[in-house]
């Protein structure tokens, strides 16, 4: 067994309900607090469901902001407005409430707001300086574990995207409550579920950190995701399938947090920076495609994931490996997400760009299984038209 180190959130409440008590929960963790400043979009702003943790927060004499300005992709401009907005308010804790866009720029706002270092300064592995202000993560998605890792993906140009990857991003708090995932679209739904499968599969196969504790959480986090994404989209007032998947979605979180994502994420991340498509759709139309590439390498591991997707399948390694891709297409299919790139709006013609930009995310390609080249990247694409 190799040597490993694992690190992750020190405190989780995983409970229905939970932030109805946010103020209190704070309180508890956090005795000093006087000023929260509330990261979410205006999306989720409009639903009401921030009113009830905020006014918990307001009767533990803790005064809120809130900053509602994320977008999907955030970015650099959102995230120094977000840090300008803090600082002039002077808050002392930041609480990301919505989804990973949302929870990577409260990790931002934390760890800039106290300091001098540039956010420029900050892309990269390890390169964070400093401390950060108190970090509280609620999601209101089940896709991007963001709630529990140490990265923060930022939209530097105008379809590139850079990681911010440290230890200091990682919350002191995580809350998980279903009930505010109740009126997230069924597509949403899916996609972000198959997001956090993508997770899971992907640190189960990394070529690097791969280690027993991350492989745990992965197996869980799979059978967790895939045994309720499809009553998750079904029946979306379900808080018992609600609260499931979000649990998927944080212990894959954890996994990869510690054994890194490969090239789904490298081939996704252009299909949602180029053309807008969400970051769990963009993961889904090139997942079976990668996986199919990887066989020659990883078709043991795929196996060994088998046996939870797709339980039935028999005979060889290589059979129960395509079992386990034939099964998570089928998955896709039942939920109803788009499942080839033309339905996104992506032709032949743009191969050649996606390759391109794909082949430039060396960060993710170094934990694939199978070494990957220009003509792999395209080909991949190409199977996924």
């Amino acid at each position: 067994m190799n040597n490993f180190s694992f690190s992750t959130v020190p405190h989780l409440v995983c409970e229905i309900g939970a932030a109805a008590r946010l103020g209190e929960l704070v309180r508890q963790h956090f005795p000093a607090a006087r000023h929260a400043l509330i990261v979410t979009d205006a999306g989720f702003l409009k639903t009401g469901l921030v009113d009830t943790p905020l006014a918990n927060l307001q009767l533990q004499n803790i005064a809120v902001s809130i900053f509602s300005d994320v977008v999907a992709d955030p970015p650099e401009a959102v995230v120094l407005a977000a840090v300008a907005d803090a600082r002039a308010k002077q808050v002392d804790l930041v609480i990301g409430l919505g989804g990973g866009s949302s929870m990577d720029v409260a990790k931002l706002i934390a760890v800039l707001t106290g300091s001098a270092q540039p956010l420029t300064s900050m892309y990269g592995i390890g390169n964070v300086t400093g401390t950060r202000l108190p970090l509280v993560q609620i999601p209101t998605t089940a896709g991007t574990g963001s709630e529990v890792t140490p990265i923060a993906i930022v939209t530097t140009g105008e379809t590139t995207k850079m990681g911010v990857v440290a230890p200091q991003l990682y919350a002191d708090l995580a809350i998980l409550d279903a009930s505010l995932t109740i009126g997230l679209p069924a597509k949403v739904t899916a996609a972000t579920g198959i997001d956090a499968m993508v997770h899971a599969i992907e640190a189960y196969t990394s070529k690097h950190k791969k280690n027993p504790l991350s492989d745990m959480l992965a197996r869980e986090a799979l059978s967790l995701l895939a045994n309720n994404l499809v009553a998750a989209c079904e029946d979306g007032e379900n808080l018992a399938v609600r609260q499931a998947m979000l649990l998927g979605s944080m212990l894959a979180g954890q996994a990869f947090s510690n054994a890194p994502v490969a090239a789904v994420h490298a081939l996704a991340y252009p299909i949602g920076g180029i053309f807008h498509v969400a970051h769990g759709l963009s993961n889904a139309l090139v997942l079976p495609h990668v996986l199919r590439f990887n066989l020659s390498h990883a078709t043991a591991l795929y196996a060994e994931l088998a046996a939870i997707i797709a339980p039935q399948a028999q005979g060889s390694e290589e059979a129960r490996a395509n079992a386990l891709i034939d099964r998570l297409v089928a998955k896709a299919q039942r939920v109803g997400i788009e499942t080839h790139l033309t339905q996104v709006g992506i032709v032949a013609a743009d191969l050649d760009r996606l390759a391109e930009d794909a082949m430039k995310q060396t960060r993710l390609l170094g934990n694939n299984p199978r070494e990957l080249t220009f003509a792999d990247a395209r080909a991949i694409y190409a199977a996924a038209l």
